[in-house]
């Protein structure tokens, strides 16, 4: 199966999971996160602002400015293909402005170094067991991740879980993946 044909399919699965188990979904998947080790010891937490129907994870941000961390969220940079991350304290702080992504504006927010960040939370739209993600064909978390040292999961309904992904050498594979019924560790 290749990449193309992965995405499409998972994209049609996705598009099929009705509002009230989404919203159950994800708010199982982030009370496990709540409860690792990782996030209560991060202060410095990346995530990306999602959109239905990935896991929802306004509430994770929101529950990072709870317990006083630092919740830093992407800014693609197109003609790079490369993303930055910046401090985000409000809502208010976003724009819609590429590819029907709610990221900061640069103008508003702080930008925060790759080092100063604990914990990577990577999306995707499959994952294997072992840690392979598929993302959503942009390479951007590929190239942030192939420079970062820290930790890093990944959040997914386990519908998205398959038995193989299609991967390619430059394919980086995430150390946990966070779904409502469990947490798997990959490494």
């Amino acid at each position: 199966m290749n990449k193309k044909l992965t995405r499409q399919t998972m994209k049609e699965s996705l598009s099929k999971l009705d509002r009230l188990s989404y919203e159950q979904f994800s708010f199982q998947i982030a009370q496990r996160l709540y409860g690792l080790k990782v996030w209560e010891e991060a202060q410095t937490v990346a995530v990306t602002v999602s959109n239905v129907p990935e896991v929802d994870t306004w509430q994770i941000i929101r529950q990072g400015w709870l317990e006083g961390k630092r919740m830093v969220v992407p800014k693609c940079v197109p003609a790079s293909r490369k993303m930055n991350f910046y401090k985000l304290t409000s809502f208010t702080e976003l724009e819609n402005i590429y590819a029907n992504l709610y990221e900061p504006e640069p103008v508003r927010t702080n930008l925060v170094p790759r080092e100063e960040m604990d914990f990577v939370l990577v999306p995707g739209l499959a994952f294997s067991r072992s840690g392979h993600r598929l993302g959503f064909g942009g390479g951007y978390y590929d190239r942030f991740l192939s420079g970062y040292t820290g930790k890093m999961a990944a959040l997914a309904f386990s519908m998205q879980l398959l038995e193989d992904i299609p991967k390619e050498p430059h394919d980086l594979p995430v150390n946990t993946i966070i779904t409502e019924k469990e947490v798997i560790s990959c490494s």
